[in-house]
């Protein structure tokens, strides 16, 4: 690799990281809509972890303006389409759809990253994200077989 290949590309990063703020104003909005909405045996057995994702969610929109901020970057302020379902199980499997694609929007945000200290950092953060939501996709998937 090249000295060029080697270093942060904090243009292409902010680009990335907007679409990634897209998807996880998105996702905030879309757990917080879920389990606010479910009714019944559904609502009781998995709102409080739907709104502690959702709590996770707003965390991550924080971290990622703060990243665009301090690349010189101006953090979009459009959000990904959001979508009500009174079906439970439809409504748990487009969150699931939605936390999918978040999860390639912050994969893709890595490939620019580069390999100095604050690139790394960059790439840590984005790792840690996709963990935390597989997590979380996971537990819907598991919801959804139930």
């Amino acid at each position: 690799m090249s000295e060029q290949e080697e270093r942060l590309d904090a243009d292409r990063a902010v680009e990335l990281l907007n679409k990634a703020l897209m998807d996880q104003y998105r996702s905030a909005l879309q757990y917080s809509l879920v389990a606010s909405s479910l009714v019944g045996i559904q609502g009781v057995g998995l709102g409080s972890h739907l709104k502690a994702f959702g709590d996770e969610e707003l965390n991550a929109v924080r971290l990622l303006v703060e990243k665009i901020a301090s690349l010189g970057g101006e953090p979009t302020v459009e959000v990904a389409p959001l979508r009500f379902q009174g079906e439970p199980a439809e409504a748990l499997g487009w969150l699931a759809e939605c936390e999918q694609q978040l999860v390639d929007s912050l994969q893709e945000a890595i490939e620019p990253t580069g390999r100095e200290g604050r690139s790394e950092a960059l790439e840590h953060m984005l790792e840690h994200l996709i963990m935390r939501k597989q997590h979380q996709i996971d537990f819907l998937q598991r919801a959804l077989a139930g």
